[in-house]
């Protein structure tokens, strides 16, 4: 099976189809394939649920980057980068270090982002029930 991406005039994924292999022998036999069923006016980008196509595997909301031929993810907030190793979008400050369980497990130091002051803001989980 393969997988298409219909993606609207802003890159947006809008939806996605499996079509059987036999009628994807190539991406462009796929492409005119979805066109075939869902009109001729719509776009379409081949996707692979293992990500070996464009990084990861299309889903409805995400954004197709052409110049990158790469699906990502929408970034949460305005300030945070993409990293183009990955293709996730990071914040521009990074988490502290004592995130997490301190030492004997009894807190739990759990971050927030606030976008107002670009940075961390923390608090203190005691009560695990």
């Amino acid at each position: 099976m393969a997988y298409f991406a219909q993606i609207n005039d802003s890159s947006i994924v809008i939806n996605v189809i499996k079509v059987d292999d036999s009628d994807t022998p190539n991406e462009a036999a796929g492409i005119a394939f979805c066109k075939s069923l869902l009109g001729s006016d719509t776009n379409w980008v081949q996707t692979s649920k293992t990500g070996g196509i464009r990084h990861r595997f299309a889903g409805i909301g995400m954004k197709y980057d052409s110049i990158n031929n790469v699906f990502l993810t929408l970034s949460e907030y305005p300030s945070w980068v993409l990293n183009t190793s990955t293709w996730e979008f990071n914040a521009p400050v990074a988490l502290p270090a004592d995130a997490g369980f301190n030492d004997d497990k009894t807190e739990f130091i759990e971050y927030d982002w606030d976008e107002d002051t670009t940075s961390w803001t923390n608090r203190t989980v005691t009560d695990f029930s």
